[in-house]
């Protein structure tokens, strides 16, 4: 019966349900526990704590470590799923690390600057907090929703690297030119590369190697079937975690979402469709373009979080934690989009596979 149940797992046409359900739960844990009343301790500071031997149990710091947790559910897989002789051809795709430079650095903070004049000019806590989320590029999940499209994960990885580099050196750059003067500490951005994409790459890599090194290619594709399963799982799990942060505020002030909603998932939708599009008509093959997508669509929401927190007031702050609850389901809804529209756009590449 358990078997059964995580074959339904896989079934993609059965994700949007399981992640309706996740966002319920998530929301229903906030709205019981009343978990936005507590000061949240940043992930980072958690397991710090744990090092310094200086951690206490409490919901803060639960909460802390399961949004660690949950990404790191996701993240290992993809990162043990590649095989890392594969690094070296990514390297020399030029044309696809054009494609993503430009997009997330001359188009995206401007397009979201512009959007937040559209919709939010008179709401200037929601306008900061929305401008701050269009700052960086996503270093961490961009690799699971390439991953899930069935794009080339090998390609994210080298995509991902080359954001977590650029952005320690344009982040405050961008803050200042759309924002004013920020007082930033770069080493967050540092943490959260370590923490986010750091660990799960070390240990993917390991597993892979002494996997494949002691028992063969055979066994780790069986292997496959189970860590597949743990991305979906970590993936559902921090929804879950996510939204029960908010969840008594969702409630409380529905329309604060939509106000961050429409034109976060304008930004997503318009972003992910012309890259997509972009690498497609620069002749990309599928598994590329997705990854191309991907990588100048997703935002580094952690960054976006750290800056509210550090710089800004709490509303700012709840405008960038929303972020991610819409982020994570749009972007879910363009792994469907990129997989329903691959046979069509990239017929011949399906035709000869």
């Amino acid at each position: 019966m358990l078997k059964r149940f995580l074959e339904k797992l896989h079934d993609f046409r059965l994700l949007p349900a399981f992640v309706i359900v996740s966002m319920i739960i998530g929301i229903a844990v906030g709205k019981w526990y009343g978990i936005s009343n507590f000061a949240l301790t940043p992930p980072i500071d958690a397991i710090k704590s744990i090092f310094h031997g200086t951690y206490e149990f409490s919901i803060p710091n639960t909460l802390a470590l399961g949004i660690v947790a949950g990404l790191f559910m996701m993240m290992y897989p993809a990162m043990a799923n590649i095989k890392f002789e594969d690094l070296g051809k990514a390297t020399r795709s030029p044309k696809q690390l054009l494609i993503v430079a430009f997009f997330n650095y001359a188009i995206a903070p401007f397009f979201m600057l512009l959007l937040a004049k559209i919709f939010l000019s008179g709401e200037p806590d929601l306008y900061v907090g929305l401008v701050l989320y269009g700052l960086a590029p996503c270093i961490a999940m961009v690799i699971v929703f390439t991953y899930l499209s069935a794009g080339n994960g090998p390609l994210a990885i080298i995509l991902v690297a080359l954001n977590s580099i650029v952005q320690m050196i344009l982040i405050p750059v961008y803050a200042k030119l759309l924002l004013g003067d920020i007082n930033f500490d770069v080493r967050v951005v540092g943490e959260s590369v370590l923490l986010y994409l750091g660990i799960p790459l070390v240990a993917g890599m390991l597993t892979r190697f002494f996997g494949v090194k002691r028992f063969g290619e055979k066994w780790f594709h069986k292997l496959k079937f189970h860590l597949d399963t743990m991305s979906i799982i970590g993936l559902l799990f921090t929804l879950v975690v996510m939204f029960a942060l908010k969840g008594d505020i969702i409630l409380e002030r529905p329309f604060l979402i939509v106000q961050m909603a429409v034109p976060m998932a304008i930004f997503f939708w318009v972003m992910f469709i012309v890259v997509y599009l972009v690498g497609w008509k620069f002749g990309l093959n599928y598994r590329d373009a997705v990854a191309v997508g991907f990588n100048s669509t997703g935002r580094d929401f952690e960054i976006a979080i750290a800056i509210a927190i550090t710089a800004f007031n709490p509303t700012v702050a709840l405008a960038t934690v929303i972020g991610p609850l819409i982020e994570v389901p749009v972007m879910l809804a363009l792994v469907w989009f990129a997989k329903s529209t691959q046979n069509k756009l990239f017929k011949l590449e399906a035709d000869i596979s």
